[in-house]
């Protein structure tokens, strides 16, 4: 290909190189948040303490210990939840070409929350312990976790194939998720009808989405199938940009584009899965930070997959701090923090751009 002058080649390269930075600013903004992050709470640890402490010269054992085994995995719970989570909502709406689409809309998180009431109601996992500061206690977590994450895939199973009996339109998709969805919700509130207080309790107590409650073997987990789910997405970025321009603009370039869309799902619950089995129930991650990308870097998914890792990650971190420090000593769940947060930005970016 001739460009004359490479007038072309040099507005794209300075294309790139803005993008290119634009991202290693969202990296080192999410640097200096973990520090902050990490170094805020009940107990205030100086940020220097922090630092000292990630690259292995503190001299403090207390807040060696505070740092390692309280606050560092759960900020990096957090950033590995908001990469994940943002970064499947963006697969979503890009497979789906829906600007609203989530794994709320898809039904994930409802599918979640069953079958978590499903374990301490029916398999009797919730019970009550003896403290005043957290009554309510899952027994039996491990159980929990893995109905939680066999009714995702269960539920992702009925949509996909509902979804491929109709060749796997982006409608068709979406409205089975919003209908399964809804049955689960339907089936929750009627196991609910026979809980017991504590039950009752136990199932709430597990609904509100906290990245405190991962270890570090759940947090190496979420880590791994994170990582493999974001090389998978990012390898398909063509075919995303593609699928943007039409399905039948994607098919003429050579994209598969009911393969690329099951198969992408089924990645997104999997992730999605994943995290909220472990965490619970965390909203709007996955809604507003591809949107708020998007406003940054373009519709580009070289750009915006990457950017959305990061905005995913900044967004659950801050939501965790905020909560963490906002009613001390209480603490917030990042879940109810995303939906005060999220709920007003992602208006106000409705608002925005029907104004445009």
């Amino acid at each position: 290909m001739h460009f004359d002058n490479e007038e072309l080649p040099v507005a794209y390269l300075q294309y790139t190189r803005t993008k290119i930075i634009i991202l290693r600013i969202g990296i080192i903004i999410l640097f200096f948040l973990l520090i902050l992050s990490i170094s805020s709470g009940a107990v205030s640890i100086p940020p220097i303490e922090v630092f000292q402490t990630l690259i292995g010269e503190s001299v403090s054992p207390k807040w060696n210990k505070i740092i390692l085994s309280i606050r560092l995995p759960q900020a990096l719970t957090a950033i590995v939840a908001g990469a994940g989570l943002g970064c499947a909502g963006l697969a979503m709406q890009s497979i789906l070409r829906n600007p609203l689409a989530s794994p709320f809309t898809f039904g994930i998180a409802h599918a979640a929350a069953f079958g978590a009431a499903f374990s301490i109601i029916i398999l009797g996992s919730g019970v009550m312990q003896n403290s005043s500061i957290n009554p309510y206690v899952i027994d039996n977590p491990f159980a929990t976790t893995f109905v939680a994450f066999i009714s995702c895939l269960m539920a992702t199973a009925v949509i996909l194939l509902i979804s491929h009996l109709k060749r796997a339109t982006p409608e068709v998709t979406v409205l089975a998720g919003v209908a399964i969805g809804s049955l689960c919700t339907a089936a929750t509130m009627f196991l609910q009808l026979f809980a017991d207080d504590t039950q009752l309790a136990a199932v709430v107590f597990w609904t509100f989405g906290d990245v405190s409650r991962a270890d570090w073997g759940e947090l190496a987990i979420m880590a791994v199938v994170t990582v493999l789910s974001l090389v998978y997405f990012y390898y398909h970025r063509w075919d995303y940009n593609a699928i943007d321009a039409g399905d039948e603009t994607a098919s003429s370039l050579g994209v598969h584009v009911a393969r690329v869309r099951i198969v992408g799902m089924i990645v997104v619950s999997v992730i999605t899965a994943v995290i909220m089995s472990f965490l619970g129930i965390i909203g709007f991650v996955g809604l507003i930070s591809p949107h708020i990308i998007r406003r940054i870097v373009g519709d580009d998914h070289r750009f915006t997959i990457p950017g959305t890792i990061i905005m995913g990650s900044i967004l659950l971190l801050a939501s965790d701090t905020v909560g963490r420090v906002i009613i001390v000593p209480h603490v917030v769940p990042v879940a109810v923090v995303t939906s005060f947060l999220g709920a007003p930005v992602f208006l106000y970016l409705l608002i925005r751009g029907y104004n445009r």
